[in-house]
């Protein structure tokens, strides 16, 4: 009689949940005034491009870890106060005045002029998908000015690093991102950049390289005869993890740019995005062995975030073995750029920021002109372009190489002539008795790791004295 009972009170508990299912999908909507199909839509895309702004937002983390890590332990909290500043700065920043710049009404295609503090949305309208769509670029603009910290790590004044991450954010970026995603006349001649490569990492890249040459190397880098030494970082766990984090977040910077939920292109998106990954970390491993005789984890990592680099551009135009041999092409990229910034050029790149996002950012966008797939633009909405490969002829890759050439100069000359100015005026440089104490003391009165080194109330003796 139990067991009878049982049962039947168990069915009675399953039709009443089904019917309590029912009637919820059966009701109307107490958020939704439209419940059309474009409606749901444009929700729809406004949840996937939140999603893609939370990841590109993860990968502010991924820098971080990479930074610190990559550098000593006296200068680690130095480095998470950039990382940090360079967001929540560049936030303000671009609201007020970089969205503007890169989406507002267009002069003559070389720069925004409108919708300063956002003043073309209307809080009171309805338009989610507007307000996470600035989300989502913010993320990018905070990206792009990141990439210096690592370049510059060190030796840089805080505040000169301030001044540094309002005029990229607020200014350098968006200008250049305006002649390309703002509709600018590089849109107009037909330059494909899907996700940044040049827009975003070349732009950080070669304004890190302006940066770092202005700023000088640290003391200790290289000797009388011009040889160089290597400084290790502090702690090669957390740049492992920052290369993890700064991968997993890639999936929003690429895929997200799709910039809707409804693009049939996003899991081939990500599909590229990791082959390429991959393959520029395999690549850069095994081409730095056979120059140096042994595998090096760091340049793996690095090799990872050049073959990410590399592929951001064309992500969403190649097939996926274009994108191993982007990332394949993005090692060899990486080793002898580093080597070439650090022995040809004599630049001090703590991290090589210098490799994987400026010299990989140029490889990546160029790479369009000659593995662009028409098929696969089609698929993810952007348009049958064919690369040289592919029966496109020098058309596309000469649009592709003279994009990435100018905005890469753009940056370098703005942020050359940035640094410099700071240079002969307020001083971009700690004294070298604080360059060797470390920044974490002599900048922030404070130690990233306490247990090997002084308090922070001798530190703060130690400063005054």
């Amino acid at each position: 009689m139990f067991q009878r009972n049982k049962k039947r009170l168990l069915k009675i508990g399953a039709t009443a949940v089904a019917l309590g299912i029912l009637f919820i999908l059966s009701s109307k909507p107490t958020y939704a005034q439209d419940t059309s199909v474009d409606a749901l839509v444009i929700q729809i895309d406004t949840i996937w491009l939140f999603l893609g702004s939370v990841l590109v937002f993860w990968m502010q983390a991924g820098f971080a870890m990479v930074e610190s890590g990559f550098s000593r332990a006296k200068n680690a909290a130095n480095l998470l106060m950039k990382n940090l500043i360079d967001f929540s700065g560049g936030a303000l920043l671009f609201f007020a005045v970089g969205f503007g710049l890169m989406y507002g009404s267009s002069a003559g295609g070389f720069i925004g002029t409108s919708n300063f503090f956002l003043t073309e949305l209307d809080p009171a309208a309805f338009d989610a998908y507007s307000w996470v769509d600035f989300l989502f670029q913010l993320m990018f603009a905070a990206a792009a000015a990141t990439i210096v910290s690592g370049a510059v790590a060190e030796r840089l004044k805080f505040k000169s690093y301030l001044i540094y991450s309002v005029v990229i954010t607020g200014f350098i970026y968006p200008i250049s991102g305006h002649w390309h995603w703002g509709g600018g006349w590089l849109a107009e001649l037909g330059f494909v950049d899907f996700a940044g490569s040049t827009i975003v990492h070349a732009v950080g890249g070669f304004a890190a390289l302006a940066a770092a040459k202005v700023l000088g190397p640290r003391i200790g880098k290289f000797n009388k005869d011009g040889s160089s030494n290597t400084i290790p970082g502090h702690s090669l766990t957390l740049a492992a993890l920052g290369v993890f984090i700064l991968w997993m977040g890639w999936f929003g910077f690429n895929a997200g740019s799709t910039l809707s939920g409804m693009n049939p292109g996003i899991a081939f998106v990500a599909v590229t995005t990791t082959l390429a990954a991959a393959a520029g970390a395999i690549s850069a491993l095994l081409v730095n062995w056979l120059k140096v005789g042994h595998p090096s984890t760091e340049m793996a990592l690095n090799g990872a975030l050049g073959g990410l680099v590399a592929i951001t551009a064309g992500t969403a135009n190649v097939t996926p073995v274009g994108a191993i041999l982007i990332g394949l092409i993005a090692g060899p990229v990486l080793v002898y750029g580093i080597d070439f910034v650090e022995r040809i050029l004599k630049v001090d790149d703590p991290v090589g920021a210098i490799a994987v996002h400026g010299l990989n950012g140029m490889w990546g966008t160029i790479a369009v002109g000659l593995f662009a797939y028409p098929a696969a633009g089609t698929l993810t909405d952007m348009g049958a372009i064919a690369g040289l490969f592919y029966g496109g002829g020098f058309a596309q890759l000469g649009i592709q190489l003279l994009g990435t050439v100018v905005i890469s100069a753009w940056a370098f000359i703005t942020m050359g002539t940035l640094f410099y100015l700071m240079k002969v005026t307020i001083g971009i440089r700690v004294s070298p008795e604080e360059e060797i104490e470390g920044l974490d003391i002599s900048e922030h009165f404070t130690t990233s790791y306490p247990e090997f080194g002084p308090s922070a109330k001798d530190a703060v003796a130690t400063v005054g004295d």
